[in-house]
């Protein structure tokens, strides 16, 4: 799970210590316990995620949480999951990762030119973390755009990435967007340091049911490139 830049590599390690939120303490660690019966052999990381990438990236591809039996399994974001197999399968047809799949840490996946984290670092109940855990973890975000000096563009995978992307603005001390930019499939908003982008987030109750397929999530990374590449 290491990254090679020290800088975010000591980072990661404060984040992965982190025991701020007692819900989502309890309850990765439950998970971890109880697993499920398709992995009853392997050890859970039970533990925040951090995010993953190329410390170079110009595109910045942010989710809303750990899932519990993907990464909150695995220890690396988007790694294990029906979502992450659908996120990183786009990114290797788009260029920016070498690979299309993704099942564990070690498994040789690599990103470039992008850095994927997410809004929340410890797998939730429900998958609903609460507003003050999404506040509580806010701050771990902020700090890793600190060490991502090149980010452009900023791919808000749902509504709630896309709200706790305004809201990291508003943490970088800028002033709250009048009128509010709403989320849809393809928003796009353009601000002085980077752009949002909006697309439906790539979980199973959208991808099954077509509400989100595999050229619609390809041209918002398409999209993304441009982007990053001619602001």
């Amino acid at each position: 799970m290491s990254v090679a830049d020290p800088a975010l590599a000591a980072l990661e390690a404060e984040v992965t210590a982190c025991r701020r939120c007692p819900r989502l303490v309890a309850w990765r660690e439950e998970v971890a316990r109880v697993k499920r019966a398709s992995f009853a052999g392997e050890d859970y990381w039970a533990r925040p995620v951090p995010g993953f990438g190329d410390p170079a990236a110009r595109v910045l591809i942010l989710g809303l949480a750990p899932a519990a039996h993907g990464a909150n399994r695995t220890g690396r974001v988007f790694t294990g999951d029906r979502s992450g197999d659908f996120l990183f399968a786009s990114l290797h047809r788009t260029g920016f990762a070498n690979q299309p799949t993704s099942v564990h840490a070690g498994d040789g996946l690599a990103l470039t030119g992008a850095w994927i984290t997410a809004a929340v670092r410890c797998a939730p109940p429900a998958n609903k973390p609460t507003p003050q855990e999404r506040e509580t973890c806010l701050p771990w975000t902020v700090a890793e755009l600190g060490h991502l000096p090149d980010v452009r563009v900023v791919v808000c995978l749902g509504a709630f990435a896309w709200d706790a992307a305004l809201r990291l603005r508003g943490a970088l001390g800028h002033p709250p967007p009048r009128p509010r930019p709403r989320f849809g499939h393809g928003a796009e908003w353009a601000a002085e340091d980077w752009t949002l982008l909006g697309t439906f987030h790539p979980s199973q109750q959208n991808t099954f049911t077509g509400k989100l397929t595999p050229p619609m999530l390809d041209a918002v990374f398409e999209r993304a490139r441009v982007l990053a590449e001619h602001p």
